[in-house]
């Protein structure tokens, strides 16, 4: 049996750098806490900062992928054009929120860069962090209009397996 390719996909490598860089930093402050009884101060603002990386690239992959939490009862009791109906909407909705997302992220991250505004640890300025936000909401719209196109077109989602 061939296998395919892996696909390249953008945020789950930002998400994987992000997770590394989260453990490293925090071994590294770890290990020299213990031995120095002193500790980084960057390591608690860098890890926030790159959670919300994790987490917004994480939602983009599963949007991608149709992975997201959601009632499935009523997709497997709908006729196929109720159905599509149905995943227009959900499309819809999750766009809605995340265009706010987008459009309120953006404007708070230009109002960040205008008013020069810094972090309060290290004094880095906070449109650094800031401008993510926008930037990974649109990326989950884009992953999520994909995913939708998919499904209007019929192709089967991969059967995923959800422990408990």
């Amino acid at each position: 049996m061939p296998s395919k390719p892996p696909k390249f996909r953008p945020e789950a490598w930002l998400a994987s750098i992000a997770l590394i860089a989260i453990c490293v930093i925090s071994l590294g402050n770890v290990i020299v806490r213990y031995t120095t009884d002193a500790s980084f101060a960057f390591t608690e603002e860098f890890s926030v900062f790159l959670l919300v990386i994790v987490t917004f690239a994480g939602a983009a992959v599963a949007a991608r992928k149709n992975q997201h939490i959601r009632i499935e009862l009523i997709e497997h009791y709908l006729p196929a054009p109720a159905l599509k109906g149905v995943f227009v909407l959900q499309w819809l909705v999750g766009v809605v929120v995340l265009g706010v997302t987008t459009w309120y992220g953006s404007v708070f991250a230009l109002q960040e860069y205008n008013w020069e505004s810094l972090s309060p640890g290290l004094g880095l300025p906070n449109w650094m962090y800031v401008m993510w936000l926008p930037v990974m909401s649109a990326a989950i719209i884009m992953r999520m209009t994909q995913n939708l196109v998919d499904r209007l077109r019929g192709k089967e989602d991969e059967e995923v397996i959800h422990e408990s």
